[in-house]
C-alpha cells in the first residue's frame, strides 16, 4: 500500500483500540473463532422478567451492536506532520464468522499546518485470498491523496498472483536533513512533495510458499519549495541535490520471497524471506538510471499461545546511485518497513537518515492481554515492547553494525482477525518521544 494510504489509516487503529472501551465487553475471545457461551457448569439462568427496552439516546451511540456508526474521536501527532484533530464516523462490517468484511471510515479534521479537511477510506476484505482499498482526500491548502489498491492471490493457492496500484499524494511537511548517517537535526529543510505512482505486479508460485514476482512501477516526482514556516526549504541549504524539480522513473525488479507463515496479515509463526533486485534506466522511458538490491528477513515464535516475538532484519544496497535522485535512495525512519524502500526507527519521523546503502534490524515482543465483541467482530488488545536499530552508509564496504541508530518504545494495537492491525506506537532514541498510528504491524 502507497505511503499516504498507511499514513491516513490511523482512523482505524483508533476504532479497534477505542472497542475495548465498549459497552458489550466480554470474555476473552481468540481473534477468528465463534463466540459460543460457555454453559457447562454455570448456574441456571434467571426468568426473564419480560422484555426490556432497547436504551436510547446517546446509549445508543454507546453500544457498537446498535450505533449506525461509530463516532472515534481522531488526534495524531506525527513527528513531522504535526497535530491533526477531527472525528471519523466509523462503520466496521463483519461476516457470519464475526471476521471483519468490511471497513467504511471518513472524516473530517484539522491540520496544524494546512487548516481543516476530509478523507474518506473504504477498505475491503472479501476472501483471505483478496483485498482491495480505496483512501482519497484533501485539505484547505496544499496537501491533496489519492490511493486505490487491489491485491488477489494472497495464499499462492493459484498459480498466479496479481496486484495493482495507482497512489497520487501531494505532501507539504517532508523533511530532508542531508545525506549520510551522520546528518544533524539542525540542518532539517522542508519541501513539498508531490508523487503519483501507477505500479502493477504479477507473481509465479512455485508452491504456497515460494513465489517469484516481477513489478513494474511508473513513478512521477516533483519536488517543490517548502512552505512550512519557520524551517528553510530544502533548495535553499541543498541546492544541488539530485531530485529537486521533477523526475521520472520506470522502476524494474523481480523479488524472489519464500514465505511460510501462519497469517500475511496477522503472523504468529513461520518466516518470511525475500531477496530482490531492480533497476531504472534512461533506455526505458526513464529521466535518470540507477540499480538496488537487498534481502530482507522476518521471523516469528509463538510463547503460550498469546504471546508472539517478532523479529526483522534488511539490507539495502545501489551498486549505481550517481543519478538516484535522493527520494530513491535508502531510508531509515517512521514507523513502517516497506520492502525495497525504507526501514523503521521509531525515534524519528520518515526519512530521517538517507544514504545509498542501509542496514537496519528490530524486534517487538506481541502480547495479547484481551479480548472483546465489539464491533460486530472479535478484536484483540495487544502490548508490545519494542527495539529498532539501524544505519545509512555511502560505501559498500561499510561495517553494516557501526554507528546504529536506535529506538526503543510501546506498542498497543487493536487486532480484529484475521485482516486488520491497528496501532498506536510510542518510541524514543536520542532526542523527545514521538507517536505513530497507523494500520498493519510495522513489519
Amino acid at each position: 500500500m502507497g505511503r499516504c494510504a498507511c499514513r491516513e489509516l490511523a482512523a482505524t487503529a483508533c476504532a479497534l483500540l477505542l472497542a475495548g472501551t465498549a459497552p458489550r465487553a466480554a470474555a476473552q475471545v481468540t481473534p477468528g473463532a465463534q463466540v459460543t457461551p460457555d454453559l457447562q457448569g454455570a448456574p441456571p439462568a434467571p426468568a426473564a422478567a419480560g422484555p426490556v427496552a432497547p436504551a436510547g439516546g446517546l446509549a445508543r451511540w454507546l453500544d457498537p451492536s446498535r450505533a449506525p456508526f461509530i463516532p472515534i474521536p481522531e488526534i495524531d501527532a506525527d513527528p513531522q506532520s504535526g497535530l491533526t484533530v477531527g472525528l471519523i464516523p466509523t462503520v466496521l462490517t463483519s461476516n457470519d464468522q464475526d471476521q471483519l468484511v468490511r471497513i467504511v471510515a471518513p472524516d473530517i479534521i484539522h491540520s496544524q499546518y494546512f487548516g481543516f479537511g476530509s478523507r474518506m477510506r473504504i477498505f475491503g476484505y472479501p476472501s483471505a485470498d483478496t483485498q482491495w482499498s480505496v483512501v482519497g482526500g484533501l485539505k484547505e491548502r496544499v496537501e491533496r491523496e489519492f490511493d486505490a489498491q487491489l491485491v488477489t492471490g494472497q495464499t499462492r493457492t493459484h498459480a498466479l498472483s496479481y496486484s495493482v496500484e495507482a497512489v497520487y499524494d501531494r505532501s507539504g511537511t517532508a523533511r530532508f536533513f542531508g545525506l549520510g548517517n551522520r546528518s544533524s537535526y539542525a540542518d532539517q529543510t522542508t519541501y513539498v512533495d508531490e508523487q503519483l505512482h501507477l505500479q502493477a505486479s504479477v507473481g509465479l508460485n512455485f508452491t504456497p510458499a515460494l513465489q517469484l514476482a516481477y513489478v513494474a512501477r511508473m513513478r512521477y516526482a516533483d519536488v517543490m519549495p517548502g512552505v512550512l514556516q519557520d524551517i528553510p526549504s530544502t533548495e535553499t541549504l541543498f541546492p544541488h541535490l539530485a531530485g529537486l524539480g521533477s523526475e521520472h522513473a520506470l522502476e524494474h525488479s523481480v523479488v524472489l520471497t519464500y514465505d511460510d507463515r501462519d497469517s500475511p496479515v496477522i503472523p504468529q509463526s513461520g518466516a518470511r524471506y525475500l531477496v530482490y533486485a531492480g533497476f531504472v534506466s534512461r533506455a526505458f522511458a526513464s529521466s535518470v538510471s540507477y540499480t538496488w538490491c537487498g534481502a530482507e528477513a522476518q521471523y516469528y515464535w509463538t510463547f503460550d499461545g498469546d504471546m508472539t516475538l517478532a523479529w526483522h532484519a534488511a539490507a539495502r544496497y545501489m551498486p549505481s546511485s550517481a543519478e538516484a535522485p535522493f527520494w530513491a535512495l535508502s531510508s531509515l525512519g517512521g514507523d513502517r518497513s516497506i520492502s525495497d524502500e525504507r526501514e523503521p526507527l521509531r525515534s524519528a519521523g520518515a526519512d530521517r537518515y538517507i544514504d545509498r546503502d542501509l542496514f537496519a534490524s528490530g524486534a517487538e515482543l506481541r502480547k495479547r492481554v484481551a479480548g472483546f465483541a465489539a464491533f460486530g467482530t472479535n478484536v484483540a488488545l495487544e502490548v508490545a515492547p519494542f527495539v529498532d536499530a539501524g544505519r545509512v552508509f555511502a560505501n559498500l564496504g561499510s561495517n553494516p553494525l557501526r554507528r546504529l541508530h536506535t529506538a526503543a518504545g510501546l506498542g498497543v494495537r487493536g487486532v480484529a482477525s484475521p485482516y486488520v492491525v491497528g496501532y498506536v506506537d510510542v518510541g524514543a532514541g536520542d532526542g523527545r518521544p514521538v507517536v505513530f498510528s497507523g494500520i498493519n504491524y510495522p513489519f
